[in-house]
């Protein structure tokens, strides 16, 4: 089977939440009388107006949530080298470099574009990961910010949110169609399920760009196994001690999710398995 390209499959997701979408419109424009396009208009506007107001301002408050502080080149040169060199070779501006005081090591990028872009590494990770380990992840955060993903994370919110929206919407108004025919059962069927087959079309993006941004944060760093030692330090030191304070809804922010434990599953993480991470990591190190 031929391998689908990163951004091929994040457009296949995101046409089947648009299918999704439109088939929840469809329902509840049959259960309630309100022509699809009104209902279906208010919804994506609002949605919209909400995300994209996260777009532009997620960044001042996940940082603030985890007390990162700007550093220049004078208090963290070697961070500031390693974000510099990486950045120039992935074509990019160079990012803004924050630590974060927390000792569980790991690391995120945010911003909505690259030129408004933030490295954030925890202290727990300048200090556990080696200078190789830590221009792997440095990649692969640089390739987030150079594939907009926060911008794809930002676009799947905003249908999924319409999606749950107009479900509950129907469910709190009660409808006004005959719910007992088939069809008008087979709308409910529609509105109850389709909600959460969006969270998953939505975690399969979130770990298909984990997976690119691995991918690339190798090619960036020419260090493919070096990324995949992070990878198993950071995902040790996860299972072994769950992130304190901080906020879960970030989680899809971070390398590896700090909030969780190795035992959940794979289906409702926003990561994908870090053992399978590892394994592409170690076949891509062949080509080098």
């Amino acid at each position: 089977m031929i391998k689908m390209g990163g951004m091929l499959r994040t457009a296949l997701l995101m046409g089947t939440l648009t299918a999704m979408l439109m088939l929840v419109g469809f329902a509840v424009g049959y259960l309630t009388g309100v022509p699809i396009i009104y209902s279906l208009g208010f919804s994506l506007i609002l949605a919209t107006v909400m995300n994209m107001a996260m777009y532009w301002f997620a960044d001042r408050w996940v940082l603030r949530i985890y007390h990162a502080k700007m550093v220049s080149e004078v208090e963290q040169p070697k961070l500031h080298a390693i974000v510099s060199r990486l950045a120039t070779i992935a074509h990019i501006p160079k990012p803004k470099v924050a630590t974060i005081p927390i000792e569980t090591p790991n690391a995120f990028a945010t911003g909505r574009s690259p030129s408004h872009a933030v490295v954030a590494v925890t202290d727990g990770a300048m200090q556990l990961l080696d200078d190789d380990e830590l221009e792997g992840v440095i990649g692969h955060e640089l390739t987030h910010v150079k594939n907009r993903d926060m911008l794809i994370a930002t676009m799947g919110a905003i249908v999924g949110t319409v999606i749950s929206f107009m479900a509950y919407s129907v469910y709190f108004s009660g409808g006004r169609r005959d719910r007992d025919s088939g069809a008008g059962l087979l709308a409910i069927l529609a509105i109850v399920l389709v909600p959460f087959a969006a969270m998953l079309v939505r975690l399969s993006i979130s770990r298909g760009r984990e997976y690119g941004a691995d991918e690339g944060g190798a090619m960036i760093s020419h260090k493919p196994q070096a990324l995949a030692s992070a990878l198993k330090k950071l995902e040790t030191a996860a299972a072994n001690k769950r992130m304190q304070g901080g906020n879960p809804s970030t989680s899809q922010m971070f390398i590896v999710n700090p909030f969780r434990g190795a035992s959940m599953l794979s289906l409702l993480s926003d990561h994908p398995p870090t053992a399978e991470r590892i394994r592409r990591l170690d076949l891509l190190a062949k080509k080098f």
